[in-house]
């Protein structure tokens, strides 16, 4: 009787080592697992921080160049008004010049012009009652 009960005992330390390494290769699994998942998270980060790092120069980069076009945008419109003003100038000089030089035919031209305009007003007027 004692044959059966060794074995049995046996049998059941065998299953015992077998659930034990079974166990053991599942914390080493787990534990594997994790490390692996630990490392993919680390290395996520450290992409991101590099992301962000790269990123901000370029960022700046476009902010100053955008900053830049804004000014030489402002700077032409403000050579183009000056430029305007300096051909009004000169158109006026020149008028008060020619005005000066003929003044009968600037009356008459002024008188002329006059008379066009409000040719001009009265038809559209009438246009407009019809």
């Amino acid at each position: 009787m004692n044959m059966p009960s060794s074995t049995t005992k046996q049998f059941g330390q065998q299953a015992t080592n077998v659930s034990d390494q079974g166990a053991n290769l599942a914390d080493n699994a787990a534990r594997s697992t994790q490390r692996a998942v630990d490392d993919a998270a680390g290395s996520l980060s450290n992409t991101i921080e590099d992301l962000r790092s790269q990123a901000a120069p370029l960022i700046n980069r476009v902010s100053s160049q955008a900053e830049a076009v804004a000014k030489r945008g402002m700077e032409a419109v403000r050579d183009g008004s000056q430029q305007l003003r300096e051909r009004a100038l000169r158109a006026s000089d020149t008028t008060v010049a020619y005005v000066k030089d003929e003044p009968v035919k600037s009356m008459l031209i002024a008188a002329a012009t006059g008379a066009a305009l409000m040719g001009l007003i009265t038809l559209m007027s009438r246009s407009r009652n019809d």
